[in-house]
């Protein structure tokens, strides 16, 4: 991936424009992130108002989209989702059809479903209006528990700062686990959030009760390798198991296990990013037991295999015992 073009359109929402500004925009070439052709781009070029009472001059037209490597699309309000710029959608339906990215931040994803490039596809919006998508546009599968949907190369996000975690994930793809972790961290942001906004429908999560499981899950962390069961958890964290089970996962929006293989699988990232470690060992050090065990949990959750990870974003060479 290398340009990166996020249409703008009247109404549009500052601060999910702003993050993605912010994930693919920025020189960060000095923590050794590659830069991105980075473009901004409307339908009408001139002044784009936003739905906070101020405006930016957007120099570029439609046309800057229609060779990018990634196409961003960012919030409508409620009084386009009938009527989406024919336009947009075109542009929509041409990225879609050359293979590149294309990433929505919350509403955008009606721009998207408009468009035609959800049908029969997984996908999700703001938990606010994951209904009135799915009755709009019954051919798409509309999950409204979930942060982001990657289905293919489309990622649509849930609200705000969800669309954040959506464009981490695709830079996990693009530049690596490491690289993208670099970016979290200049952003003061997790890497990597677990759960999904059905966490934020009723009410926020407590931060007593996050913190309550933080010596488990940095104990959990420090002892990857280790055959760790939600009695042993449990116990550590002086609760019965099955109170435990039911605590995790109201904070951490997912099981124990669950949790603990995505940590995993994240060790096993970084390990054959920055070490020419065999593909056993990995294994071992990541709590995995085998490689085989190690490709079949790789390839679940990243949908490819160790040895190609390895090959696409290693930063030293691999020697023959990683094969």
């Amino acid at each position: 991936m290398h340009s990166v073009a996020v249409i703008v359109q009247p109404g549009f929402a500052p601060f999910e424009f702003g993050l993605a500004c912010e994930a693919f925009g920025l020189d960060r070439s000095d923590d050794g992130i590659p830069n991105f052709d980075f473009r901004i781009c409307a339908a009408e070029p001139g002044l784009v108002p936003s739905n906070l009472g101020f405006s930016i001059t957007v120099d570029r037209d439609l046309s800057a989209a229609e060779d990018a490597d990634l196409v961003v699309v960012t919030p409508v309000q409620k009084e386009q989702w009938r009527q989406i710029d024919t336009r947009i959608a075109g542009v929509v339906r041409r990225a879609a059809e050359r293979n590149a990215w294309l990433l929505s931040v919350c509403s955008g994803s009606f721009v998207l479903a408009a468009a035609g490039v959800l049908d029969g596809r997984s996908a999700t919006t703001h938990w606010r209006y994951a209904d009135t998508m799915a009755r709009m546009y019954p051919e798409v599968t509309v999950d409204p528990d979930v942060l982001y949907v990657q289905d293919g190369k489309i990622i649509t996000s849930a609200g705000t700062a969800a669309g954040l975690d959506a464009c981490l994930h695709l830079l996990r793809q693009e530049i690596g686990a490491e690289a993208a972790n670099i970016v979290a961290r200049r952003m003061v942001v997790a890497p990597q959030r677990d759960g999904g906004q059905a966490q934020f429908i009723a009410k926020p999560i407590p931060e007593a009760a996050s913190l309550s499981l933080a010596p488990v899950t940095d104990w959990m962390l420090q002892n990857l390798r280790r055959d760790l069961t939600v009695e042993q958890l449990a116990a550590r964290a002086h609760m019965s198991p099955r109170t435990f089970a039911r605590r995790f996962r109201a904070d951490m929006g997912t099981t124990p296990a669950a949790w603990l293989n995505r940590q995993r699988v994240l060790h096993a990232q970084r390990l054959l990013e920055q070490t020419d470690l065999g593909l056993d060992r990995i294994a071992d050090e990541c709590g995995f037991g085998s490689a085989a065990v190690l490709r079949q949990n790789f390839a679940r959750t990243l949908d490819t295999t160790p040895t190609a990870y390895r090959a696409r974003f290693a930063c030293v060479p691999a020697s023959a015992s990683a094969a």
